[in-house]
């Protein structure tokens, strides 16, 4: 049976939603996140660093550019992993706009919704365009590339969750941020312009340790609001996933499962009922931290593979819960 292609506006109407999902979150980081100085995880987290650290001068936009295509070049060096067009448009798209948008929205704006209401609430709102934004252009095959990037490599190597790989890096990329001097701008209280000195030049000040430590909780507080809207958009609120896989390239899917996202695979024996031919079926139970990278894999190795995602209450065993209970009390009550 020849594979199902996507019509004209299907394809349209995916990279429209992924450019969407794009602008959505670099306007997060415009509006509420940039001005508060504050961090996030990731690249743009890495990348935010680096411009508070030299008072703007090194934007995000050319280092978040600049590290995600080393990294998508070390990917197809040691993986070998193709990254669809959609991921490099994404990349780019995101350079662009960290660079272009600070210049285009107004300070009234960003005065009005961010700096008015604080970082708490500048972090929420952050957050939540963050996440909203990643999760849109993943569901449409896109991606921000990122940490996702040096998860996949990681676990190449080593038997442990992508998940849990990248909530250790953008831990590891907030804590960061106290060792690194922050050059914060000063702004007018009223209108929310940048305060310039005699030389035309903007006035800055360094930030002081105990804000620098604050800026640390709400960096926690951002990757929490962001993950758990990317969940709620994509996967919705259950904790374990199953997919069903059916493919021609089954073996392959199953070896990249087993072998570089470190996740069991079971095999089940099918029949298509119209082709009367016997089919290979794949059953896997992952996190669902982990899902959005399993899915970019396996369309990496069948764009044409047939897949069934369901949510599931509750997965016990081996690298997933433990059934609650005693079970010392369990052993003796048998003995008897």
């Amino acid at each position: 049976m020849p594979p199902i292609k996507k019509s004209l506006w299907t394809n349209v109407k995916e990279w429209l939603l992924v450019s969407l999902g794009i602008l959505i979150y670099v306007s997060g980081w415009t509006i509420f996140l940039i001005p508060n100085n504050l961090v996030g995880g990731g690249v743009s987290g890495i990348s935010s660093i680096i411009q508070y650290a030299t008072a703007g001068k090194i934007q995000m936009g050319y280092t978040y550019f600049a590290i995600n295509a080393i990294l998508l070049v070390a990917a197809v060096v040691i993986i070998g992993m193709g990254f669809g067009a959609k991921t490099i448009f994404a990349i780019i798209l995101a350079s662009v706009g960290l660079r272009v948008l600070p210049d285009l929205i107004p300070a009234e704006i960003i005065q009005a919704l961010a700096l008015q209401n604080g970082k708490l609430m500048s972090t929420i709102m952050g957050g939540i365009m963050a996440g909203i934004g990643i999760g849109m252009s993943i569901s449409n095959g896109g991606s921000t590339g990122g940490t996702d990037i040096i998860a996949l490599i990681y676990t190449r190597y080593r038997n442990v969750s992508p998940g849990k790989v990248i909530l250790y890096l953008d831990f590891v990329i907030i804590l960061s941020s106290l060792f690194v001097p922050s050059v914060v701008q000063d702004y007018d209280p009223e209108t929310g312009r940048v305060l310039l000195g005699p030389d035309g030049h903007p006035l800055t000040h360094l930030m002081p340790w105990a804000e620098k430590i604050t800026t640390v909780v709400y960096g926690l507080i951002l990757v929490t609001v962001n993950g758990r809207v990317i969940d709620m958009y994509l996967s919705g609120s259950q904790q374990s996933v199953q997919l069903f896989i059916l493919s021609r390239h089954s073996e392959q899917i199953a070896e990249a499962i087993t072998h570089e996202l470190h996740r069991g695979v079971t095999v089940l024996e099918g029949k298509g009922w119209f082709s009367q031919k016997k089919t290979e079926v794949l059953m896997v139970l992952t996190r669902k931290t982990d899902v959005n990278l399993m899915l970019r894999r396996i369309k990496s190795i069948d764009p044409h593979a047939f897949l069934s995602v369901s949510s599931v209450s509750g997965v016990y065993g081996k690298g997933f819960d433990q059934i609650k209970g005693n079970v010392q009390a369990e052993k003796n009550s048998e003995k008897q």
